[in-house]
């Protein structure tokens, strides 16, 4: 029976129990349970997983050093679901302790398969809103990797501490104005347009944006930050009109 074929007190009882099953195997120096839950076809089976090694690692600080021995070995496993997880647990970990988890980043960015790669992006996006000064200058030096997907990953996982703090991101987007690769350029203005539409943001990310110098490029970005003004509409502090106002006002083409 998937997670949430379960109803709301049968789901907390289970959570509590993968808790304290995850608890038992690093006490005892086990990987049964971990395993198990980490390979799990239900994503929300290893979601419960991989925040309870978040969990523990903040509340059982004498398990720390078991918890990243056991995902440092469950990291080479051939299962993809397996890798994807530990990088997502990784990611909890690295809400507070980045250099604790760099090496999962490391190496899930190269994986082979979608899944862990999109994990690394999943972790960049949670650990850059908490803990943005050590993740944000690692991404930098992923940001002129000769690998484009490298260069698109690393782009698209700094987008949400952009969606707050668009001055924190806007030196290492502008990296890529340049970038030929399609994906690569499209990836940056679709990044441009989520992080312009919040409280005082279009304001950081047009006056960044008069210091760019391919205006190819930023003309694309500005059309996207208007398009997403009418899209979010709900959400966006300016109406796509006052938008477009704002834009011709204060854009020096």
């Amino acid at each position: 029976m998937a997670f949430y074929d379960l109803s709301k007190s049968e789901r907390d009882a289970l959570v509590v129990h993968i808790n304290t099953n995850i608890t038992n195997n690093l006490s005892q120096g086990q990987t049964n349970y971990i395993t198990t839950y980490f390979s799990d076809e239900d994503t929300y089976i290893r979601k419960a997983g991989y925040l309870a090694i978040g969990k523990i690692f903040y509340s059982q600080t004498h398990l720390q050093a078991n918890i990243l021995s056991v995902l440092t070995t469950l990291m080479l496993s051939d299962d993809e679901l397996i890798r994807q997880t530990v990088v997502n647990a990784a990611g909890e970990i690295g809400k507070f302790h980045f250099d604790k988890v760099q090496y999962f980043m490391d190496i899930g960015l190269f994986d082979a398969h979608h899944r862990v790669r999109n994990a690394v992006i999943g972790s960049i996006k949670k650990m850059g809103e908490k803990n943005p000064v050590p993740v944000l200058a690692w991404c930098k030096t992923y940001l002129n990797h000769p690998d484009k997907e490298i260069r698109r990953e690393i782009c698209h996982g700094i987008e949400l501490r952009g969606r707050t703090h668009p001055q924190d991101i806007l030196p290492l987007l502008k990296e890529l104005e340049f970038d030929e690769t399609r994906r690569v350029s499209d990836t940056l203005v679709h990044v441009l347009g989520q992080i312009a539409y919040k409280n005082g943001c279009l304001k950081t990310v047009v006056a960044h944006l008069n210091t760019w110098e391919n205006k190819a490029l930023v003309e694309k970005a500005l059309d996207e930050i208007v398009d997403v003004h009418h899209r979010y509409k709900k959400f966006a502090v300016y109406s796509q009109d006052e938008a477009i106002a704002y834009i011709d006002k204060h854009y020096k083409a």
